[in-house]
């Protein structure tokens, strides 16, 4: 999963990256590797966290400025900004612009992707499994405990 994480910052990061002169171009791959792998991460420590309903209800077709305000992605975006800042000479404040900027928008994109049933790269009851580390976690039982079954019942669909 993340290499389809990578892609999607690719194709979101040219403004907020590729392009941006705070950001030295021999930054750019390991920038974008690093807000990928925050990405990632961020999911994974929410799942293994027991977080599982969390996680999903990020999933749940939220739109962009709804996303920028949710608590995990609000951790992922201060994570990127943290690591643009100490790795890449990106200075705090732009650090955090670029992350507030480019977080939501990608994780928009990720959700419409794993909503997407022709879309078999980004499938959420496989991600979880790997977030968890449950290869017997069931979807449907999450959807019953956190009442978002409407769209849980899509995916699984």
């Amino acid at each position: 999963m993340i290499d389809q994480l990578v892609k999607l910052v690719q194709q979101n990061a040219g403004d907020a990256i590729v392009n941006n002169n705070a950001v030295p171009n021999q930054f750019n791959n390991a920038a974008i590797q690093s807000v990928a792998q925050q990405i990632f991460s961020g999911l994974q420590s929410g799942a293994a966290q027991g977080n599982v309903q969390q996680v999903t209800s990020l999933f749940n077709g939220a739109s962009v400025s709804s996303l920028a305000s949710n608590p995990m992605v609000t951790q992922m975006i201060s994570k990127v900004a943290g690591d643009f800042a100490a790795k890449f000479g990106v200075s705090p404040q732009t650090a955090q612009t670029i992350a507030a900027g480019l977080i939501p928008q990608v994780m928009n994109q990720f959700v419409n992707k794993t909503n997407d049933p022709n879309d078999s790269d980004f499938d959420l009851q496989d991600m979880l499994r790997g977030f968890t580390g449950n290869s017997g976690m069931n979807l449907g039982d999450v959807a019953g405990q956190g009442g978002i079954g409407s769209v849980l019942g899509k995916i699984l669909g």
